[in-house]
């Protein structure tokens, strides 16, 4: 199999001949270390290096406040870094009540900041032979917090529902039009996208499952038809444990979960396969908490092989969190695809 029919065959649960890898989203501390080890000079290299499947591209996006679209929306009513979605500091919306002043916002329009002849490029220099993953992201959730103060916002979720929702659904809003200029930019060049928010703690959801299917699933149902009316597969990201609401995420046509946080409560590979195997694949699974930072490469082969054992197929290995940091050992991702290629 090639990488491209392997994706597709990993995500839809048919036989493969091994699984499809992803090696995430290095940092460029952590791509310094990773070349340096394995001798490459650049992402491309190095994907080539480990066997990599599937290649990741952000959509471009240009302001003067923000080079990236997850920190397009900037609602920190204090100077903070622009390169940073802030969370817990006061937001715009922190003392709002009236739904109808959600306009008061300077809402930036993607049409200016989004160049389409530079998403062609972008996915136009991906090396032939990959599944090409749009990264997108559309955390509407996340920019919500953002939007008031994450305390804030949650309270505004039981108290001033309407002004919660009011806010939520701008910034909806805001990705649908910026992912349209991606999607119309490059259609028929993308395999699948990555969107997501993340709602999950160590120990459980950060807010209620009821919580999560009022304010947050409407929107996320709204990208994904979205992305389908392109074809697109959709990867769905949230980090900790969100086991409570996968049902959920099944039911508004996510493809793949992402990803399996291997130490957070519920989400252990085994129980995953065994009461979401046959509805919806997953991606992750190699802890990036524990493991690939303080374990040994042996022990990282080790867990790769009893992934493999659990899903045959429905699982993209990868570390469980898309951001693979410095402190990562580049021996334990080296031994992480070492063993995708080997036979059970």
């Amino acid at each position: 199999m090639n990488p491209v029919e392997r994706f597709y065959a990993t995500i839809e649960r048919r036989p493969v001949d091994k699984p499809a890898s992803w090696l995430g989203l290095p940092v460029p501390e952590a791509c310094e270390r990773l070349f340096t080890y394995f001798h490459v000079s650049d992402i491309n290299q190095l994907k080539q290096k480990l066997a990599d499947d599937i290649y990741p591209v952000e959509i471009p996006y240009e302001a003067p406040h923000s080079n990236a679209i997850y920190t397009a929306l900037n609602f920190a009513k204090r100077t903070s870094d622009p390169d940073q979605r802030t969370l817990t500091a006061p937001g715009f919306f922190e003392d709002y009540s009236d739904p109808n002043k959600v306009a008061d916002f300077d809402w930036p329009d993607p049409a200016k900041h989004i160049d389409p002849e530079q998403c062609r490029q972008a996915v136009d220099a991906v090396p032939s032979g990959y599944p090409i993953m749009g990264v997108l992201w559309s955390a509407h959730f996340q920019d919500a917090c953002s939007a008031f103060g994450m305390e804030t916002a949650l309270v505004k979720m039981l108290t001033e529902p309407e002004m919660f929702r009011a806010v939520i659904d701008r910034i909806t809003k805001f990705y649908l039009d910026a992912n349209e200029i991606f999607y119309s930019a490059t259609k028929g060049k993308l395999d699948a996208i990555l969107i997501g928010n993340d709602f999950g703690s160590q120990r459980g959801l950060m807010v209620s499952p009821d919580a999560i299917r009022e304010f947050v699933l409407p929107g996320t149902r709204r990208f994904i038809e979205q992305a389908k009316s392109y074809g697109l597969k959709v990867i769905y990201h949230s980090c900790g444990s969100i086991y409570d609401v996968i049902p959920d995420l099944i039911s508004v046509g996510v493809d793949v979960i992402h990803p399996i946080q291997a130490l957070a409560k519920d989400m252990e590979p085994a129980r995953l396969k065994r009461v979401f195997g046959a509805r919806v694949s997953f991606c992750g699974g190699v802890d990036a908490q524990q493991l690939l930072i303080n374990g040994t490469p042996q022990q990282v082969k080790e867990k790769v092989m009893e992934l493999k054992r659990i899903f045959p197929t429905g699982l993209i290995i990868s570390p469980s969190h898309e951001a693979i940091l410095p402190d990562v050992d580049p021996a334990n991702i080296e031994a992480l695809f070492e063993a995708v290629q080997e036979p059970v």
